[in-house]
């Protein structure tokens, strides 16, 4: 090499580099170590450099170029791509993300940008962003016309558009594998997860090495409740990339989703030295603290999120969900700031507005207290398209189906298992506490919310197609002893990875699944079903009071409130008409009363013999993942039971609506006979 290059020399030997970093990236540093001799300072070399550098896994070596070649160059694209890679190669993932940024700013249709950033984002935490970016990246991967319309269409949600769009592409190339992922992301957005999973295991088939595709499956396994699926995908992907940010993410949440805390924690706990002052991931990891029962260390995280983020609503409301936890005059004063902004996002003024109420409360202030969670809920209720007239037709619906005549006609049906012990009942109602109490028998095992008996009943609606009011159920009514049997089979063994000890019993704590007992009757007959009840006024305040993540659309409503607890009672009623003693009722003043008889009369029901660790279940350290974990962690106590009543004077909407339903408690009205008790 001369010492000057006339620029054709210099253009070649720069693409002769170029196409040697693939497969010899030490022979491609050595050329552009070369080239620098001759052109000192060559921009386009420096890169060409850093690259071979990054190739042979010396990262730092890459940085010491990029770092001042991007300071250097602040308008060159493929500068800070190049230096947001290496970032992220060095875990400083917060760094990483500025850089990518920048990257795409300057110039939009970089895709390895896109994909990266995508992959940070989700790392933090940062879901809505990471699916944005991932979205680019489709978007500028391809030059197909049609596919391009097509990326552009999802990208701004135009979702039938896409759809029509790619249906049109996959008939005229039916193993474009980049059109059947995209294919598959419009199936999930429009919550065909089934679809989804199909269209990507096409994908994979065509393409094993489709990482992007794979990381895509693995999502959607996780959302349609496949978690031990999820995690074989990710291993996969991790085996070939085992420090990539954003499947590690992945793993962390899909592992607090199958109970395994202390793992997940590890894996927050290295993310959070790659994106430091992330407050989501600092959030999520406090999340996870909190529900392995280490209490100080969740609060200390939580502190370390708002610290970074002082609007940052969920994690202001993490702070009163602990419900233990008591905000001092600082915190009130900040929270208060934070809402009187003018352009504080809606979410977190939801979650701040609860919170609030919350710190009020503890204060004694019920007055103000009220109208902050009634605010809260005013804010929840409009995003929602709840309807207590649909629950109430649903209602009388299963009243009607499931009669003495139609559980006669399947006698026998279903697993024989007698594993599952199914709590439900209305959120708030003390199920918790029913659950930490059988969790701490030596037979019994706790898991959690387990969300398998609402994935049959998705399952059964799709089997049905769109056909009927209730398809669910008409579906269920088509089945055959066999295929009552393997749903019970199904359904033991989609939990089973929730199941970490030998008990021979598990339980089963979604309260939503009092919608669902004749599902479990006619799968799972032996089966335990306990009902846990609270005075209706301390259950639904309680329940009004209580920003749920998802899935309670009937509690941002004193009325909506009072006419689900009145469907609830009117169901239950029905169920004890047409299976008597199949359902133990456990009355949560009772058991605060008299705890050890309403424990034996618990444990009796289940089959199980006494055991004095029941009467001591605060003392197990099980993780428990709902609302109520602080409290089933310290003994019984009566305050709770009449809490309410320093609300009454703004209850009047809701002991209106309750009606009978709250003048009878404990005991139960007659409900007008619009349906059959027996055929």
């Amino acid at each position: 090499m001369t010492d000057t290059l006339a620029t054709g020399t210099l253009e070649q030997a720069l693409a002769h580099a170029e196409r040697l970093l693939q497969r010899a990236p030490a022979l491609a540093g050595e050329q552009a170590a070369e080239i620098l001799k001759a052109a000192a300072g060559h921009p386009a070399a420096l890169r060409l450099l850093a690259a071979a550098r990054l190739g042979q896994g010396d990262v730092r070596g890459a940085l010491e170029i990029l770092e001042p070649l991007a300071r250097s160059q602040p308008n060159w694209a493929l500068a800070q791509l190049d230096l947001g890679l290496a970032l992220g190669h060095d875990g400083r993932g917060q760094q990483a993300i500025a850089a990518l940024r920048r990257a795409v700013a300057l110039k939009p249709e970089l895709p390895q940008a896109w994909r990266a950033l995508g992959d940070h984002l989700m790392a933090a935490g940062e879901q809505e962003a990471a699916d944005a970016a991932y979205a680019s990246h489709v978007r500028h991967s391809t030059s197909d016309p049609q596919l391009l319309s097509a990326a552009i269409a999802l990208v701004e949600n135009r979702i039938p558009e896409a759809e029509a769009l790619l249906r049109q592409h996959l008939k005229q190339a039916p193993t474009d594998v980049a059109a059947i992922r995209m294919f598959a992301e419009v199936a999930a957005r429009l919550g065909r997860n089934e679809d989804a999973l199909h269209l990507l295991e096409r994908c994979l088939e065509l393409a094993p090495g489709f990482d992007a595709a794979r990381q895509n499956y693995a999502q959607v396994l996780h959302r349609s409740n496949r978690p031990e699926q999820a995690l074989a995908q990710i291993e996969r992907l991790l085996a070939t990339a085992p420090t990539h940010p954003g499947y590690r993410n992945l793993k962390a949440v899909v592992l607090c989703r199958v109970g395994d805390y202390e793992p997940a924690i590890a894996i927050y706990a290295e993310l959070l030295e790659q994106y430091p002052d992330n407050p989501k991931v600092w959030m999520s990891y406090g999340h996870a603290l909190k529900t392995a029962g280490h209490t100080q260390r969740a609060i200390a995280a939580y502190r370390r999120s708002l610290e970074r983020e002082p609007s940052f609503g969920e994690v202001w409301w993490s702070l009163a969900n602990l419900k233990t936890f008591r905000f001092d005059a600082d915190d009130l004063a900040t929270m208060r700031r934070q809402l009187a902004r003018a352009d504080l996002a809606e979410d977190d003024r939801l979650h701040l507005e609860f919170a609030v109420g919350k710190a009020l409360e503890d204060a004694g202030e019920y007055e103000p207290s009220f109208r902050h969670y009634a605010q809260g809920n005013a804010i929840r209720r409009a995003q929602l398209h709840y309807s207590a007239d649909e629950t109430s037709a649903r209602v009388r619906h299963i009243r009607q189906r499931y009669t003495r005549g139609f559980f006669a006609a399947r006698a026998g049906c279903g697993s024989s298992a007698r594993d599952p012990i199914f709590v439900v009942g209305l959120p708030r109602s003390g199920s918790t506490l029913i659950e930490q109490i059988l969790a701490s028998h030596s037979q019994v095992e706790g898991t959690m919310e387990l969300p398998e008996v609402t994935s049959i009943t998705r399952m059964l609606r799709e089997r049905a197609g769109a056909d009927g009011e209730m398809p669910y159920h008409d579906a269920l009514a088509a089945l055959d002893a066999g295929a009552l049997r393997e749903l019970g089979e199904r359904y033991l063994d989609n939990t089973r990875i929730q199941r970490k000890t030998a008990a021979p019993l598990f339980i089963d704590k979604m309260p939503n699944n009092f919608m669902h007992v004749g599902l479990i009757h006619l799968m799972l007959p032996n089966a335990t079903i306990i009902d846990a009840r609270r005075h209706p006024l301390a259950c639904c305040f309680s329940g009004f009071k209580q920003h749920f993540a998802r899935g309670q659309g009937f509690s941002y409503s004193l009325e909506d409130l009072g006419r689900y607890y009145r469907d609830y009672v009117a169901l239950m009623a029905h169920f004890d008409a047409v299976l008597p003693g199949r359902i133990h009722r456990v009355f949560y003043e009772r058991m605060v009363e008299d705890t050890e008889g309403e424990i034996r009369r618990l444990l009796d029901h289940c089959g199980l013999p006494f055991e004095e660790s029941c009467l001591r279940f605060f003392q197990n350290e099980r993780p428990v993942r709902t609302a109520s974990s602080e409290q089933v962690r310290r003994p019984i106590y009566r305050e709770g039971v009449d809490h309410w009543q320093n609300y009454a004077p703004w209850l009047v909407p809701l002991e209106s609506t309750l009606g009978q339903v709250l003048q009878r408690y404990p005991e139960v009205p007659g409900f007008e006979s619009d349906v059959a008790v027996s055929d």
